[in-house]
């Protein structure tokens, strides 16, 4: 194992999710989107695949119900994405996100 401080780096394949929303919150979206230009006196709004990934992200970082039960699960990844992990020679464990 090489010395450094910085341990290597997780996957950073980025992974396509599509999904569909309500018309209700489209809209709320897109307040968001116009919020955020606002708030950060920016010209243009950022596209909604820019902004939801870190809402997300902001979102599950802040659910200390999710923490906990991640924590004491220690993998939230569903099996079949286990699997996958596996398949690309992995050691059954994931290190992104930690």
């Amino acid at each position: 194992m090489p010395d450094l401080k910085l341990a290597k780096l997780p996957d950073r394949t980025p992974v396509k999710v599509t999904i569909t929303v309500s018309p209700e919150l489209h809209k709320a979206l897109i307040a968001y989107q116009h919020a955020y230009r606002d708030a950060y006196n920016e010209s243009d709004v950022e596209p909604l695949t820019e902004l939801v990934p870190y809402m997300l992200k902001s979102f599950l970082d802040s659910d200390r119900g999710f923490a906990k039960a991640r924590k004491k699960n220690r993998s939230a990844t569903p099996d079949h994405a286990k699997v996958t992990l596996l398949g690309r020679g992995a050691r059954g464990t994931s290190s992104a996100g930690s």
